[in-house]
């Protein structure tokens, strides 16, 4: 269709891709999951295991779905019946997980703000009270104003365009957010602390921790539980099964390198998630020990950090503002590229201008993020999940989306790819131009065989069988 077309954009060249698709890699996952992965995992053990799967089964699986955009120039809801009729239906599951993530993702990216704003104006000694973190998300309305202030700015970016809005936001923001994850992370080694019964530990401590492999009680079970921790945190880190990098690669030009791009988004989230760890564990570690590393998610980021930026005084407060502007801006990459994932789907299954379907699609999101809110309040329920978690209603979206549909959509991406359109259909596509595709016996091992393997295990420890 003639608006189909008009409305098709694409990124200006290599870099404005990258780091489009780089931004959506780098998330909250990487902030948080990451360093407590690996420090649960013994440290540069994990970072060596998950380095390995990075550039074998992370790649594939990447790669894999930036060429069916490429190839198809159509969002994730629409590609896959360009590559075979009988399978239009797999569309379906990858419009549905963005659809799911989007809104509670908002509401998360809400709270960023509301503790960025806390630590901005100078009242970040408020943000560690006991019950602070609580009381904000049980409210009946500031949890909502700043899910609408965040949903807000994503809003903004995505209906400015793939280059006026998503490019030219991840060209200012990705290099910002590297320099201050790099800041901070510099400054954690330097950090020192005596606690009350006279132990003093450094910020160098904390890094060895992280850095330096520890095989004490390593069993051949444990090493698996390692490598499983790995394959899953990349999984999730490289916004994979999300239909992000489907709805990427179709705004990709086809005289870029494609293989060339796909490393360069995982030496970019790799890093972002290396320095993260860097930053995290011997800031943690300095302050509470090894213990304090045991804390995960909302807890680590909204009420662990915030008491130890507390405990460095007026320096403290600004470091605390900086990390939440990370945050932040970590957050909203993310969120942007989910919602761009929705919005293309719409602009070619029916044709819509960018301008309604991302009206449509922010709207209608809106609303599940008002449900996910009032979760907090006076919908709060406790639901025991599967994977032997309990949570209320953002836990179980997070739960259906990242356990159940992301793994299934990659297993049956894996055997479209490998086995009824044959390796070969994007082999083509990333070696257009006489490209030369280095890894190509590699990459057809991994799509055929041992990803689908991987993917199926992740499915059954998410279902909580393994």
């Amino acid at each position: 269709m003639e608006n189909e077309n008009k409305e098709r954009n694409s990124f200006t060249g290599s870099l404005g891709f990258v780091l489009a698709a780089a931004g959506s890699a780098v998330g909250l996952g990487n902030i948080w999951r990451f360093p407590y992965c690996a420090a649960k995992d013994g440290g540069g053990l994990f970072l060596l295991i998950y380095l390995v799967f990075a550039i074998t089964f992370g790649f594939a699986l990447l790669i894999t779905e930036v060429a069916i955009g490429r190839k198809t120039s159509q969002g994730p809801l629409t590609a896959y019946r360009y590559l075979n009729k009988n399978w239009r239906w797999l569309g379906i599951f990858s419009f549905a997980v963005p659809f799911i993530i989007y809104p509670y993702y908002c509401v998360i990216g809400g709270w960023v703000i509301k503790y960025m704003v806390t630590y901005v104006i100078g009242k970040g000694a408020v943000a560690v009270q006991d019950g602070f973190f609580d009381a904000f998300t049980k409210g009946n309305w500031q949890p909502i104003v700043f899910t609408l202030i965040f949903a807000g700015a994503c809003f903004y970016i995505v209906y400015q365009g793939v280059e006026e809005g998503i490019e030219k936001f991840s060209k200012i923001l990705m290099p910002i957010l590297a320099v201050i994850v790099v800041f901070i992370a510099v400054y954690s080694l330097f950090l020192k602390h005596t606690d009350a019964e006279g132990i003093t530990r450094t910020g160098l401590q904390g890094a060895k921790i992280y850095l330096v492999p520890s095989f004490e009680g390593l069993t051949l079970k444990r090493f698996l539980q390692v490598c499983l921790d790995a394959i899953g945190q990349l999984f999730y880190s490289l916004s994979i099964a999300m239909g992000i990098m489907i709805a990427y690669g179709s705004y990709m030009k086809k005289d870029v390198k494609l293989e060339k791009s796909v490393n360069q988004i995982i030496a970019f989230d790799t890093g972002i998630a290396f320095f993260a760890g860097l930053m995290i564990i011997p800031t943690v570690f300095v302050f509470s020990g090894k213990e304090g590393l045991s804390s995960a998610g909302a807890s680590l980021i909204f009420v662990a950090l915030p008491k130890i930026f507390n405990s460095l005084g007026i320096f403290g407060h600004i470091l605390g503002a900086l990390f939440f502007l990370m945050v932040l801006f970590a957050a909203l990459t993310s969120a942007v590229s989910i919602l761009e994932a929705i919005t293309s789907s719409l602009i070619d299954k029916f044709g819509w201008s960018r301008k309604k379907s991302v009206l449509v699609m922010s709207a209608s999101t809106f609303v599940v993020s008002l449900i996910v809110c009032f979760g907090f309040n006076i919908w709060y329920f406790e639901l025991k999940l599967p994977n032997g978690g309990v949570g209320q209603i953002l836990d179980v979206l997070d739960y259906a989306s990242m356990n159940i549909l992301m793994p299934i959509i990659s297993i049956c991406t894996c055997i479209l790819i490998g086995w009824v359109c044959k390796p070969k259909t994007l082999i083509d596509e990333i070696t257009l131009n006489g490209e030369k595709f280095g890894r190509v016996g590699l990459y057809t091992i991994m799509i055929k065989f041992v990803a689908p393997i991987l993917l199926f295990i992740i499915l059954l420890t998410g279902l909580g069988i393994l």
